[in-house]
């Protein structure tokens, strides 16, 4: 949009001493001529604009002009970057990379570009999530569903949405969103969906509730269950789950009370631990698993 534009070239202009139509044409991909114009209408909004001609030229507010940059501190201005740096990690777009080049011009003496925090969003192949990202923002903007079909531990399904929240967390991005099929709100996880779409259609007017991140979801459900963790992984087990739940034992292993949402979830978070995890009880739980393995075990005596 014009608006956009003309106040980014503003942002550069107070921040740099002198620049080109040439480069401010390149920075936001439009031609030498609308960037003249642009530059015409800032002069008409009051804002003074001086040209210089020949070698070493190029377009700068008068010296005359100053703004009040003390708006936000240096410590300020490297928060917002460390941001928009790890959103640019999976956006498909220039969109963050032209407003940290706005925030950060040469010239500015209160960014700090070592870049102490490195915040990478993308998943291992960037592009099986950042598209999708950039369609879902479309649809929230727009508030419009999409469509897609999904790939859960219960099956496969289609589902149409209402978005309203890109989410990142647990180590993985997702959408939040009323779904159609259930007729309640819930949560798909960006790499579980295919054939993304979208549809077009206006989501219903209704009262949105606060959505809110459940950080201990992995220890609330419906079964309850006591188990051993070989002394080797306790840093995962502390990495998973702190140092409050679990109880360590005199020769160095580890006991965790579980509560989970589902039995089959449960052994395949119990499997993820191989030979170095023991489910101590209930004993149906024990012997529900211990048939589990046999069942494993048949395949590979074949």
């Amino acid at each position: 949009m014009k608006i956009d534009r003309i106040i980014g070239i503003l942002s550069i202009l107070l921040q740099k001493e002198r620049v080109t139509a040439s480069e401010l044409a390149e920075e936001f991909e439009v031609s030498r001529r609308t960037i003249i114009r642009d530059i015409d209408d800032i002069g008409k909004a009051g804002i003074p604009i001086t040209t210089f001609q020949g070698q070493g030229g190029g377009i700068s507010i008068m010296e005359s002009f100053r703004l009040d940059k003390t708006l936000l501190s240096a410590a300020d201005m490297n928060a917002i970057l460390s941001g928009l740096r790890s959103l640019d990690s999976v956006s498909e777009t220039k969109r963050y990379h032209q407003l940290m080049q706005k925030l950060s011009a040469e010239h500015t003496d209160t960014v700090n570009i070592g870049n102490q925090f490195i915040i990478d969003l993308s998943s291992w192949d960037k592009t099986i999530v950042s598209y999708k990202i950039e369609l879902i923002k479309k649809a929230i903007d727009s508030r419009t569903k999409i469509s897609f079909d999904y790939f859960s531990p219960t099956g496969e399904s289609k589902r149409e949405i209402e978005p309203y929240h890109l989410i990142f967390q647990w180590a993985g991005w997702y959408v939040w969103g009323f779904c159609t099929l259930r007729n309640d709100y819930r949560m798909f996880k960006l790499t579980r969906l295919t054939n993304l779409k979208c549809t077009d259609i206006p989501c219903d007017e209704r009262e949105i509730p606060v959505y809110t991140c459940d950080r201990l979801r992995h220890t609330q459900g419906g079964i309850k269950a006591s188990v051993k963790f070989d002394k080797s992984l306790k840093w995962r087990i502390i990495d998973e789950f702190g140092t409050e739940l679990p109880k360590f034992c005199e020769n160095g292993n580890i006991i965790l009370e579980f509560t989970w949402t589902d039995i089959p979830s449960f052994y395949r978070y119990i499997l993820s631990f191989g030979d170095k995890a023991e489910i101590i009880s209930p004993k149906e739980y024990r012997f529900e698993f211990q048939e589990l393995l046999k069942k494993i075990l048949e395949k590979y005596e074949t």
